[in-house]
C-alpha cells in the first residue's frame, strides 16, 4: 500500500482526521454540513478520494458512505425546517452562522427555481448547507424532496470523488498549476460575467 501524498493547500487540514478516523470522518463531516453546521464536507470528500487514488482508502466505500451521509444530513435539515420553522432556525441559527439575510437569499433562489434547485444546490456553497432546511420550510413534499436530493447527492459525490480519485498521486502538481494560473482564470471569469451583464442590459433596453 503506497503512502498517501501530502495534501496541499486547503486540503492539508483534512489529513489528520482522515488518517485517524478514515471513513468515519467522511461520514460525519458531510452529514453535519448538510444540515447547516459549518464543516468541510466537500473538502473531506475530495481529500478522501485523493487518498483512495493512492490505495489508502477504497473509492467505492468513500462514494457510498458520502452519498448516504449527504442524504441523511439533508433529511435532518428537512425535518428541522419542516417541524422547527423559521422562528427556531433564526433563534439558534446564529450559532452556526445562519443569519436572516443568508436564509432570505437562499429562500429567494429556491423559490425561483423550484424542485430542480434541490439537485443543483449540491454544487453551490451556501445552498448546499441550507437545501434541506429551506425545502422543509417551504412544505415541499418529502417523497419529492427525497428523490431530487438522492439524485443531487449521487451526482455531487460522483463528480468530486472521481476528480479526487483520478488526481491521486498527482494532486500536489495539479494544485501547484491551479494556484499559479488561478489569477488568469479569475480574470477570464470576470470578463465572461461582464459580457453576460452587458448583453442582458442591452437586451433590456
Amino acid at each position: 500500500m503506497s503512502a498517501p501524498p501530502p495534501l496541499p493547500g486547503f486540503l492539508a487540514a483534512l489529513a489528520s482526521p482522515l488518517d485517524r478516523y478514515g471513513y468515519a470522518a467522511v461520514a460525519v463531516l458531510i452529514m453535519v454540513e448538510d444540515f447547516g453546521v459549518p464543516a468541510p464536507g466537500e473538502t473531506v470528500l475530495i481529500a478522501a478520494a485523493v487518498y483512495a487514488g493512492t490505495g489508502r482508502l477504497n473509492i467505492v466505500a468513500v462514494g457510498v458512505i458520502a452519498v448516504i451521509a449527504a442524504i441523511i444530513g439533508d433529511n435532518i435539515g428537512y425535518a428541522i425546517g419542516r417541524y422547527g420553522g423559521r422562528a427556531l432556525i433564526l433563534r439558534y441559527g446564529r450559532y452556526v452562522r445562519l443569519t436572516s439575510e443568508r436564509l432570505a437569499k437562499a429562500e429567494g433562489f429556491f423559490s425561483r427555481h423550484g424542485g430542480k434547485i434541490v439537485v443543483v444546490a449540491r454544487f453551490i456553497e451556501g445552498l448546499r448547507q441550507l437545501n434541506g432546511i429551506i425545502a422543509g420550510m417551504g412544505d415541499m413534499r418529502w417523497p419529492r424532496f427525497l428523490a431530487f436530493n438522492t439524485l443531487g447527492a449521487a451526482l455531487w459525490v460522483g463528480v468530486w470523488a472521481s476528480l479526487g480519485y483520478l488526481t491521486g498521486n498527482h494532486i500536489a502538481t495539479i494544485y501547484t498549476y491551479a494556484t499559479r494560473y488561478s489569477l488568469y482564470l479569475l480574470i477570464a471569469a470576470a470578463a465572461v460575467i461582464a459580457v453576460l451583464i452587458a448583453r442582458a442590459v442591452i437586451r433590456r433596453r
